[in-house]
């Protein structure tokens, strides 16, 4: 079993930076994929990143890359996206996601985190 809690959205300007976090629990985060997906209003969840065991190998969503950046901490149990020039169209909740897999995936996600909302205004 593994709980999420993410962290860090809020209000931005377009142009902006923000850096979530999401802290786990549970002693086998290092196992898992972690990913990041969002949802806006009105829209369907979306992937956005995600990242191996390891943290050696990451894969985007092509709307995000080159702007956003994905990494993990396992000694803190806590994976974190790193958001740059950030746009109007990045609004959404924000959640964080793990997969027990060793491959990472846009799809199968086993354990959820709330979410956080992240609003970028023109």
């Amino acid at each position: 079993q593994v709980q999420l809690v993410e962290s860090g959205g809020g209000l931005v300007q377009a142009g902006g930076s923000l850096r979530l976090s999401c802290a786990a629990s549970g002693r086998t985060f290092s196992t898992y994929v972690m990913g990041w997906f969002r949802q806006a209003p009105g829209k369907e969840r979306e992937f956005v990143a995600g990242i191996s065991w390891s943290g050696a190998n990451t894969y985007y969503a092509d709307s995000v890359k080159g702007r956003f950046t994905i990494s993990r901490d396992n000694a803190k149990n806590t994976v974190y996206l790193e958001m740059n020039s950030l746009k109007p169209e990045d609004t959404a909740v924000y959640y964080c996601a793990a997969r027990n897999s060793r491959i990472i995936s846009t799809m199968g996600y086993d354990y959820w985190g709330q979410g956080t909302q992240v609003t970028v205004s023109s």
